[in-house]
Order: structure tokens, then C-alpha cells, then sequence
């Protein structure tokens, strides 16, 4: 059976709880080695399963013969460390957000058409099984156009679930760049992108700094809510509402489509993932599944459809361009905030 070399570069909580353990299960990859800065850490993760540890991502990347890796480090860090993957003639799936600016976002897209290797970004979102049914209902049409929505992802943010807790990278400027935007906002808004299968093209809102503190008390240097209105390329409106400090239960990622035939729900019953109420009064459930939570990890599809992509030598559907869209709508939601009004996203 054929197996995908991997290398993994950053050994913090989404490499240990989803890339290394989804890719150790998968009969058609193989973790090789794990490169992590800090002293033992990719040691500890990576003896278990046979892997090799390093210190440095670079001589991971001279010393190893890999067909692939998974960049699990800060977003700030990204770009540089994909690009240096791209020299070394290896594919890239690299966590989101791609990249903290545009500038280097095309520069990965571009090193990669140059090396010739596919670039995938985790955004799981949309692998989600309430969410790849509620795409195929609204395919479907018996719900007629979608009018308008509202998404949430809210939970109690990175330090409850962080390798490093409040001393976390993401409450760190320089290597975060942005704070519950770039975390969660940028998932959501690929997903509405996904979901209505059309660009956002003008957002504006609210984003905040109301409460997260680092450990010495003061407030963190990023926001930590958000909430943006959105319109899409036909006219399309809705809400996004993230946030780090939804203190009240644990995860709540939700999303409401209101069409011209009724009302498609997600994400906000243990029982049916997809809920459907027609104008008529007919009703539609749908058990599809778990989705993946930070408190309960289930297999997020990302690794598996990235080793996939590889094997068949068929490019995966999320790729630079789409996680490049996605971004960019995040980065004109700072520019909408900061100027107060409405942005085009560009």
C-alpha cells in the first residue's frame, strides 16, 4: 500500500490532537519525523510512533527523505516555513490562517506552482459532516435561494486549550498577527464561501479586545470578539459572531441559512447536525455525525484528503487560492473595523 511521507513542522495542541494522530491512523501516510523548537517536545510526541525528532525545521527538511509536510506553527511563521518546504520539493498542508498578510500568501501560492507541489490550508470547516450535508440540501434547491444567514464559533479561547495554555503563541503579536479572527473567523468565513457557493465581497463590524488578559494582567495585544456583517457577490447578508471569552459552555458553532422556502440549521443539536423547516411546515432531520471540537476530537478529513490529493495527483479542493480568499476577507474585516465603514474585499 502506498504511504505519504510526512514531516511535521511545529509539535503544539493542533499537530498533537489532529494532524499527527489522524495521519498515524491513516494506512496510506506516515509521520517520518517532527520538528519542534522546543526541548523535547517532538521527542515525547514523536518516539511513541517512530519518528524522529528535531529541533530545527530546516534539518528536518535537509536530513529526511519526505514527500510531505504539515506546518502546525504560528501563523506568522507560515509562510516562510512552506516556502522552504516548496525548495525542498515537498507538498505543503499548512494550518490556518495561511498566513497573517496577502503579500505572503501569494508568495506561497506562487512557490508552490514554482516547485510544482500542491498547497492545502486546514481549513476543516467545510469537511465538517453537518456541513457537507447541508451543502448538498442547498444544491439540492428544494429550498429555493438563500436570503441571509448567521455563523458563530465562540469558545473560552486558545489558553483553555493550548499546549502552553496562557502563555500561548496566539496571545503573542509578532507570531500571531491577529487574534479570534485569525483562529476562528477565517474558518467561518470559508465556510460561508463554501456554503453559498459565491464570494463575500463587502463586510464591516465590530473587532475587540473586551476581555482576554496575558499572565501578567494586562490585556492581550489581539482581539478576542468579533462580530462582521457580510454581503455576497448576489446580495446575500449575514452575520459572523466569534469569539474567545464564550465562557458559558465550551463550543458553539452554529449557522443559520434563511432561503425563500424555509429555514436550514446546523450545529446546534446533539442529535441532528442538519435541520430543515419548511415555509409548508414539512420538516427534514439529519444525523451526519459528530462535528470536531476542541474539548472532543473526531477525524477532521483534512490529512486524509490532503494524503489523497497526493496519491491520485489530483490538486485538493481547498487550496492556496481558496485559503487566500478566505483570507482576505478577514484582513478587509480589520479594515472595516479600523475606518468604521463598509470594505470591499479585495
Amino acid at each position: 500500500m502506498p504511504q505519504v511521507r510526512f514531516g511535521i513542522i511545529g509539535c503544539g495542541a493542533i499537530a498533537q490532537r489532529r494532524h499527527i494522530p489522524e495521519l498515524h491512523k491513516n494506512p496510506n501516510a506516515v509521520v517520518v519525523a517532527i520538528a519542534d523548537p522546543v526541548v523535547g517536545r517532538a521527542a515525547s510526541i514523536g518516539d511513541p510512533i517512530g519518528a524522529a525528532a528535531y529541533r530545527d525545521y530546516k534539518k528536518m527538511l535537509d536530513s529526511e527523505q519526505l514527500d510531505a509536510v504539515a506546518v502546525c506553527t504560528p501563523n506568522a511563521l507560515h509562510a516562510e516555513q512552506s516556502i522552504e518546504a516548496f525548495k525542498h520539493k515537498l507538498h505543503v498542508l499548512v494550518e490556518k490562517p495561511m498566513a497573517t498578510t496577502r503579500a505572503d500568501a501569494k508568495k506561497m501560492i506562487a512557490a508552490g506552482k514554482r516547485a510544482r507541489k500542491f498547497l492545502m490550508i486546514g481549513m476543516n470547516q467545510r469537511l465538517m459532516p453537518a456541513h457537507v450535508k447541508a451543502k448538498q440540501v442547498l444544491d439540492a434547491g428544494t429550498l429555493g435561494k438563500v436570503l441571509a444567514f448567521e455563523t458563530s464559533f465562540k469558545h473560552p479561547g486558545p489558553d483553555h486549550w493550548s499546549v502552553d495554555g496562557p502563555q500561548s503563541w496566539f496571545f503573542k503579536k509578532p507570531l500571531a498577527g491577529m487574534g479570534v479572527c485569525g483562529d476562528l473567523g477565517v474558518h467561518k468565513a470559508d465556510l460561508m464561501r463554501y456554503l453559498l457557493g459565491e464570494e463575500i465581497v463587502k463586510v464591516t463590524g465590530f473587532i475587540k479586545q473586551l476581555d482576554k488578559k496575558l499572565p501578567n494582567g494586562k490585556p492581550i495585544p489581539l482581539d478576542d470578539n468579533a462580530f462582521i456583517t457580510m454581503q455576497s457577490a448576489t446580495g446575500i447578508i449575514g452575520t459572523m459572531n466569534i469569539s474567545w471569552t464564550h465562557y458559558g459552555r465550551f463550543e458553539d458553532n452554529g449557522t443559520i441559512l434563511y432561503c425563500e422556502k424555509g429555514v436550514l440549521r446546523m450545529g446546534d443539536d446533539p442529535t441532528y447536525g442538519v435541520q430543515v423547516d419548511f415555509a409548508n411546515g414539512q420538516k427534514e432531520r439529519y444525523v451526519v455525525g459528530a462535528v470536531a471540537t476542541n474539548e472532543k476530537q473526531v477525524g477532521s478529513g483534512i490529512s486524509a484528503a490532503f494524503t489523497r490529493a497526493i496519491l491520485t495527483k489530483k490538486a485538493p479542493e481547498i487550496d492556496g487560492d481558496e485559503g487566500y480568499k478566505a483570507l482576505s476577507i478577514i484582513l478587509t474585516c480589520f479594515d472595516a473595523a479600523k475606518s468604521g465603514k463598509t470594505e470591499r474585499v479585495h
